[in-house]
């Protein structure tokens, strides 16, 4: 089997959920499934954050921090492409927080041009670097709620990120697999919805969506891997004590192949109840150093999750080290029938939309 290679770049104004995405990607895209995921950062940032160069305050202009930009971005494609021949894992997705095209929405035609010419490119050329693009669009475009101005080395005003997402737009529009994912439903229905395109885009269908819930007896787990080829994947999760009313917050640490992989979330309640939640990867130093603020009422929530496929619906079922006798089953897709229930599994009760049942109620009773 020859490797396959797959680059996508996820473009967009500020506060588009590109970092979230990428967060959900790395949960998606798993070495189990055979895939390895090297994710290329933002470049602006980096070198805003870590070297000083600011194309703000007179540092630089911003026509010379896009000669910084774009050599960086150069270098670190060229090590990603290296990279992604060097694994063992023969499906490499690449997966770039912004790219080349992306410097257009900052300086004009004219200087991106002599930029691109710099290093002997054409926007062509650049073009054809990327498999595909996803253009999220800003949440100051529909979900202004949302908005905030977490990048702390970029501020920039709701209007001008409307104004920078119309040049992002503008910037990509040549390419022949641009994607435009909107604000039109609600966050977790756009993850969703670029997640959908990110399968069809490596040629696979997208797993259902919308799950139930279900409290069951606990299963021979060595029977559903030799049965159902289940895969298993440990997980645990803290909670953070808060520091801003209304917003919950938490960090995961889950295994992924002979790895783990880390993660900080914020879940955020709207005054008309609208649940938003953004995630980012975090480094194991940053996740020890969350650990420091867990809030101590409640436990830790430690799970294996067993993920296999029946009669063709996706399947989880989570097990948890206080609970020898019960565990909890997601089933994907269309509700639940009879027929399509594993016979070894033995259902006690639905629990979609039960509180008792959520990780942070279990985080506090311990009890199934």
């Amino acid at each position: 089997m020859s490797k396959r290679i797959c680059k996508i770049v996820l473009t967009g104004g500020p506060a588009a959920g590109k970092t979230t995405l990428i967060s959900r990607i790395l949960r998606e895209f798993k070495q189990e499934d055979g895939w390895k995921v090297i994710t290329v950062p933002e470049t602006a940032t980096e070198l805003i954050s870590g070297f000083g160069i600011r194309p703000f305050g007179n540092c630089v202009s911003m026509e010379d921090f896009q000669y910084f930009v774009t050599s960086d971005m150069l270098h670190k494609e060229k090590m990603a492409l290296k990279a992604a021949q060097m694994v063992p894992e023969e499906k490499v997705l690449i997966v770039f927080d912004r790219a080349i095209m992306d410097n257009k929405a900052y300086i004009t035609d004219e200087q991106f041009k002599e930029t691109l010419s710099h290093f002997g490119l054409t926007e062509e050329e650049v073009l054809k670097k990327y498999d595909a693009v996803l253009h999220l669009v800003t949440c100051a475009k529909g979900a202004e709620f949302a908005y905030n101005f977490g990048n702390v080395a970029r501020y920039e005003s709701v209007d001008v990120a409307r104004d920078k997402d119309d040049l992002t737009l503008r910037a990509w529009e040549p390419h022949p697999r641009r994607y435009i994912v909107d604000n039109s439903i609600d966050f977790d229905d756009k993850i969703n919805r670029a997640i959908a395109q990110i399968y069809r885009i490596v040629g696979q269908s997208a797993p259902e969506v919308e799950k139930s819930k279900y409290l069951i007896a606990m299963p021979d787990c060595d029977m559903l891997v030799k049965k159902y080829n289940a895969v298993s994947m440990e997980m645990m999760q803290i909670y953070l004590r808060p520091i801003v009313d209304n917003v919950e917050r938490r960090v995961r640490q889950q295994k992924n192949g002979d790895e783990y992989l880390y993660f900080y979330t914020e879940k955020r309640i709207a005054e008309d109840g609208t649940r938003w939640v953004t995630e980012r990867p975090i480094s194991e130093k940053e996740y020890v150093g969350y650990l420091m603020e867990g809030d101590t009422s409640l436990h830790s929530v430690i799970k294996t999750k067993y993920r296999f496929t029946c009669q063709g619906r996706r399947m989880e079922i989570d097990v948890y080290p206080f609970s020898n006798e019960k565990a909890i089953l997601f089933v994907y897709g269309r509700p639940l029938q009879s027929c399509d229930m594993p016979p070894e599994i033995e259902i006690i009760k639905s629990v979609s939309g039960d509180l008792d049942y959520k990780n942070r109620r279990l985080a506090a009773t311990q009890t199934l």
